[in-house]
């Protein structure tokens, strides 16, 4: 596995590799290439040059003969494939091949288009890319073709030898073909020193990566391979030695520490065991405390499908009767015993009615819209609309709100609904006075803020004590529908609370509900405030 992945690395690095230095030796010997052509060029620029120089005197003594042989001497050297002077229309005026002196070429010939790259207009200065050009015969050997003007000078139009007009621009050409043969032979051998070359480093590199690949990756992969399988088959000592300091060093660091924390919990599992019955008895607790919060929470639900089909049911038929009853008892000349019994049956369908909106009420399911808030500026907004009952004339407010408390997501409306109904309820639980304690708090240990609403009222007595949540219950003979904890309750779960409640029979009742910010998006920090009533 080890020498595999190594030399998969190695393999796609080299192939990486490959690509680039193959690109990048083709753009050198592309370049190297056009370099030894341009110098190609301008040597035989060079050369046509100092042709043109030496044959201008002959031309000027019209020394026919002496420029013939000049160029047939030039044509002697091994390099030189053609030399040769145009004339006027395109005629073959001086060759080192004496055959095809007099003979005509067109403007379509190699030697004259340079001329004629504008229709049959002759230009002049042409940059030597425009008069030159690379070919290779049938054999492959690479040549060289040069063109260049012979330009009318007031030397040449005024000698007594030549009949040019001073208008005529261009009087002849200097056509040579050049052997580039030697020249090919050293791109050659660049070229082949520089694809061995390559391939050299390629070899070299590659095999560099596959020595340092098992140096550094494999073999540190290996021993943890086998410190892997060793902590796999129990044995909670495996750890890996002579870390590095790249990432395998650390992947070996986070091998030990995972290999660490397996022996500390083996070790609390020991212990945990040794103290295994406390922790069930705890445990089975806090089951039982969660079944009957399920259990409640399930009841809830039921009875609220339940009350929503009868309200529904009762709803309708109920309407009727009251208005009927109404509409009957405003008849006048009513006997007043059935005038009074429709009164009585008008009182009594609309206290059923009310029931009926409560039912509704306490069926809705309605899902809390949250929005970033105050617990205490909800207390206190709270507090200013149940201050003005009555059931508080004799009652003491005390209110202690936290400071720096976080502001949580909750929906204000429904929170508001709860702490009425419980400051209602405790209100309802002193009629003869008392003191109504309303503290709010953040609680570190649990990261949660805590709402304790406290009374000295009439308390509940153990038994009902597991029952106030329930739908209906009510320890208030007359005075309610037993629905307004249940919704309060609801509530408190569908913004992730919870409420426990402590309460002596004669003594009061306290009910602590706590909202953990782990559960709720935490935003900004709210002073609270203290009030008095």
């Amino acid at each position: 596995m080890r020498i595999r992945l190594a030399i998969r690395y190695t393999a796609i690095s080299s192939i990486v590799l490959l690509i680039v230095m193959s690109i990048s030796a083709y753009v050198h010997i592309e370049k190297v290439q056009k370099i030894f052509t341009e110098k190609a060029m301008q040597e035989v620029d060079v050369l046509s040059e100092m042709i043109l120089r030496d044959s201008h005197h002959l031309m000027l003594e019209d020394n026919r003969a002496q420029l013939q042989l000049m160029i047939e001497e030039i044509g002697r050297t091994p390099r030189v494939k053609r030399a040769r002077i145009l004339g006027k229309e395109g005629v073959v005026s001086f060759s080192m091949n004496k055959h095809e002196i007099g003979t005509a070429l067109s403007e379509k010939d190699e030697s004259c288009s340079f001329c004629h790259l504008e229709g049959s207009k002759v230009l002049e200065d042409v940059p030597i890319e425009k008069r030159s050009r690379v070919f290779s015969d049938d054999s492959g050997t690479q040549y060289l073709s040069i063109t260049r003007g012979i330009y009318n000078e007031p030397t040449c139009y005024t000698a007594d030898c030549h009949a040019h007009s001073p208008e005529e621009k261009k009087i002849g050409v200097l056509d040579m073909v050049v052997s580039q043969g030697q020249m090919a032979d050293l791109a050659h051998a660049h070229h082949t020193d520089v694809i061995i070359s390559t391939a050299i480093m390629l070899i070299i590199v590659s095999l560099c990566h596959y020595l340092l690949t098992r140096r550094y990756i494999c073999d540190p992969i290996q021993g943890l391979l086998q410190q892997t399988q060793s902590l796999s088959e129990g044995d909670l000592s495996a750890r890996v030695e002579n870390l590095s300091t790249d990432e395998v060093g650390e992947l070996g660091r986070s091998f030990n520490n995972m290999a660490d924390n397996l022996a500390q919990a083996q070790i609390e599992l020991q212990d945990w065991g040794n103290t295994l019955e406390q922790k069930v008895e705890k445990r089975t607790a806090e089951i039982t405390d969660m079944q009957s919060q399920l259990l409640r929470s399930a009841k809830l639900a039921s009875m609220g499908e339940l009350v929503a089909g009868v309200a529904h049911e009762i709803n309708n038929p109920l309407t009727g009767i009251l208005m009927f009853a109404s509409l009957s008892s405003k008849t006048p000349d009513l006997p007043q015993q059935v005038k009074d019994n429709l009164d009585l049956i008008v009182s009594e369908t609309g206290r059923c009615a009310k029931i009926v909106r409560g039912l509704l009420e306490f069926a809705r399911e309605s899902f809390p819209e949250k929005k970033p808030d105050s617990i205490n500026r909800i207390i206190e907004h709270t507090l200013d609309l149940v201050s003005h009952q009555t059931i508080f004339q004799d009652v003491d407010v005390r209110y202690q709100g936290g400071k720096e408390l976080p502001s949580l997501e909750v929906d204000a409306d429904q929170l508001q609904q709860v702490f009425f109904n419980m400051f209602i309820n405790a209100g309802q639980a002193m009629p003869n006075g008392g003191t109504l304690t309303i503290a709010t708090d953040f609680i570190e240990k649990e990261q949660a803020i805590e709402i304790v609403i406290e009374d000295t009222g009439a308390g509940i007595s153990q038994e009902n004590l597991d029952k106030i949540f329930d739908p209906f219950f009510s320890t208030k003979a007359q005075k309610g529908f037993g629905l307004g904890l249940s919704v309060s309750y609801g509530i408190i779960q569908n913004h992730g609370g919870r409420v426990d409640v402590q309460s002596r029979e004669g003594e009061g009742t306290r009910f602590s509900i706590y909202f953990s910010i782990e559960d709720n998006n935490l935003l900004q920090s709210s002073d609270g405030e203290e009030s008095l009533s």
